[in-house]
């Protein structure tokens, strides 16, 4: 197979199986000789940052001298960005040749167990062969869904685990709680690896990391917010001071600080566990670090920021770094997935913009945008309903914004990127 092939493998797998995700996980690796068993983990587990927080790590270690595998998910612009070793994707032709190793070990689990894997165990476990076959020092591992039953706690050699902000998101799965959704995380705790904590966690669930961590005697870790201190930058820069590290941050807002925290803490609990990186790595990996989609500034004249934030958390997030940076008069693009909590998205965003363009993202769950300027209406002076992202921006600055903000859903995130982002070389 060819690499389109081998991504149309992948996608045509099931979304979910009879099978919890960790045991097809267990499975299938098994029949791949257990690449994993080689490797070294940061697991990153949470509901909102888990993808900025990997970035930022896998930058650290980058600088420090490892060789760092990375996984993301879900990606912005093409499939390849889920597979990196020190920022570069896999290349296609690795891509075809290891998915045919994991699809033939499929069709063996297959047979011998009438259930092929899936999508999300065998698109880890193409992450997992290319990063052992690459020898990578250690491997930055973020999460899918959850913890305890994610494909991902396949893995045994964890050298620390970071949750990100718990927040409500597939409470259908998780729970209905906070507190619930941190059980179902905690689930990828290992006997005395340190887990580094995320400083402002909902109550439940803080109570829930604490019991579960001493349960398994790992040291927690949760960075002190009085030793963070902001200095001042031009709007949608990041320049803090965080117990004597003088940060440069490309990316924005207060919320990824309180990241960037977790991944200063991370770093140092893998140099007590004799991980040779200095603090100039930890500095010049944190200003190096680049992740598309999260409040990203594509432009600046006129201002457009792209934001994928799906979930009630990260439009809280975003409106967060919107006023702290004092953009106002500011127009919205908006698309989401009619499986999200699209109210309690509108809802936090209802004294960021006074008009919003509704329009739909690619793929079958997106929501109508004639019935998302319906929700839209008890929260915005104006919702208008738009054919593509391109007629929205078109009517924006027909309207007289000066800039805008396109947010709800990284496929419009993906989208917007791969319209306003000149393509690399």
């Amino acid at each position: 197979m060819d690499h389109i092939q081998a991504e149309a493998w992948l996608h045509s797998l099931p979304h979910r199986t009879r099978m919890p995700g960790v045991e097809s996980e267990r499975q299938l690796l098994a029949r791949l000789g257990n690449p994993e068993a080689s490797l070294k983990f940061v697991h990153i587990v949470g509901t909102n940052g888990k993808g900025s927080t990997a970035a930022m790590l896998s930058s650290i270690l980058q600088k420090a001298g490892y060789k760092v595998g990375c996984t993301i998910s879900p990606f912005v612009l093409e499939f390849r960005e889920r597979f990196q070793i020190n920022g570069e994707m896999i290349p296609p032709d690795q891509l075809a040749a290891v998915t045919d190793q994991v699809r033939r070990a499929a069709e063996q689990m297959e047979a011998e167990t009438g259930e092929l894997p899936c999508e999300f165990a065998a698109v880890t476990a193409v992450a997992l062969v290319w990063f052992a076959q690459s020898g990578c020092d250690i491997v930055v591992l973020e999460a899918g869904i959850g913890g305890r039953l994610d494909a991902t706690n396949a893995v045994e050699n964890t050298e620390a685990v970071c949750i990100t902000h718990i927040g409500l998101d597939h409470t259908d799965m998780l729970g209905e709680t906070t507190g619930a959704i941190a059980a179902e995380k905690c689930g990828v705790f290992r006997p005395g690896r340190p887990v580094i904590c995320y400083p402002e966690q909902p109550q439940d669930a803080f109570d829930e990391i604490v019991v579960r961590a001493h349960d398994m005697g790992c040291e927690l870790v949760v960075p002190e917010l009085e030793d963070l201190h902001p200095r001042r930058g031009r709007p949608l820069e990041n320049r803090f001071d965080y117990g004597g590290y003088e940060v440069v941050l490309s990316l924005p807002g207060p919320h990824q600080q309180r990241n960037t925290m977790v991944v200063i803490e991370t770093a140092l609990a893998l140099w007590r566990r004799g991980w040779d990186i200095s603090d100039d790595a930890i500095l010049q990996g944190l200003y190096a670090v680049h992740f598309p989609a999260r409040v990203e500034v594509v432009r600046r004249d006129p201002l457009i920021i792209i934001d994928g934030c799906h979930n009630p958390d990260g439009a809280a997030a975003l409106a967060l770094t919107l006023r702290q940076a004092k953009l106002e008069g500011m127009a919205c693009i908006m698309g989401m997935m009619k499986d999200k909590d699209c109210t309690g998205v509108l809802r936090q965003l209802t004294d960021s913009f006074d008009h919003l363009y509704t329009v739909a993202p690619a793929g079958p769950r997106a929501m109508d945008p004639d019935q998302l300027a319906d929700l839209a209406k008890p929260f915005f002076g104006r919702a208008t309903v738009c054919d593509s992202l391109a007629d929205a921006l078109e009517l924006a600055w027909e309207d007289g914004f000066e800039g805008c903000v396109i947010c709800g859903s990284l496929y419009l995130a993906s989208e917007a990127r791969a319209m306003l982002v000149p393509a690399k070389n």
